[in-house]
């Protein structure tokens, strides 16, 4: 490796440090090469284990806090995208569902307009937002403290209101899946709500795309077989699909 693409990946390091993301366009428009050249930056400090790709970009892994919620908001949205596609053909009109906090189930909730007659409790004011849009929704949302970094609701009293209601879906997304079936988080706070969430609903839907596996966070949420389906993009690590396979847990490819 020359000097020149040495010092390139150790500024692409810092940036990513700074921003928690960066996209290939960002990077290509900062250092002035060809989109290949910043892939096989990416690629090889990837293989490093310096950074996690994603599709367009790169991020780095903490296991103690998140990525920030407006680089998250881009971070493999297509793959978002058609797990939000997918999900909702799955919950008919006149369904009741929650919905955590997560950019994941803030695109789930865009899908969501396309139904009728939804009733629908959340924690999460961005969702609430795009959803009381629609007339024929009903809308509850929960009360407890603010998360000003992305609009999350979250606390005991936030557990509580969950706790007073039982509905057919529950839909959850989550920072990071371990190997062993751990759904993992950041904030033991929201954690308590989305245990709330999966024990007052019928069914629950998981919506993760292929960078949550493998990805580390220091708060145990559940299990990946609390689930009875799960959405994501690609096909999940072995151990992962072994275990739906024992559980009976449908796996949906999108």
């Amino acid at each position: 490796m020359n000097m020149a693409q040495r010092r390139r990946q150790d500024l692409i390091m810092e940036l990513i440090q700074q921003n928690g993301f960066v996209t290939t366009e960002q990077l290509v428009d900062q250092f002035k090469v060809t989109p290949q050249t910043i892939r096989r930056d990416l690629n090889e400090l990837a293989k490093e284990k310096k950074l996690r790709r994603h599709h367009g970009g790169a991020g780095i892994d903490s296991s103690t806090v998140n990525t920030a919620y407006q680089a998250r908001k881009i971070m493999d949205l297509e793959a978002k995208e058609r797990i939000a596609e997918a999900m909702v053909e799955l919950i008919p009109d006149n369904s009741s569902v929650f919905i955590n906090i997560g950019t994941t189930t803030e695109t789930i909730a865009k899908a969501l307009l396309e139904k009728n007659n939804l009733q629908i409790v959340t924690n999460n004011l961005h969702v609430a937002s795009i959803l009381s849009a629609k007339e024929d929704f009903h809308v509850i949302i929960a009360g407890g403290e603010v998360r000003n970094r992305d609009g999350g609701i979250v606390g005991e009293a936030t557990r509580d209101f969950i706790n007073q209601f039982k509905m057919d879906f529950g839909i959850i997304g989550i920072s990071g899946i371990h190997n062993d079936g751990s759904l993992l988080d950041f904030d033991y706070r929201e954690v308590r709500v989305a245990q709330a969430i999966i024990a007052n609903s019928n069914k629950v839907l998981l919506a993760a795309d292929h960078s949550k596996f493998g990805r580390n966070a220091m708060v145990r949420l559940g299990s990946i077989t609390q689930a009875d389906h799960v959405f994501t993009d690609q096909k999940p690590p072995a151990e992962i699909s072994q275990l739906l396979n024992e559980h009976g847990i449908t796996l949906h490819l999108v």
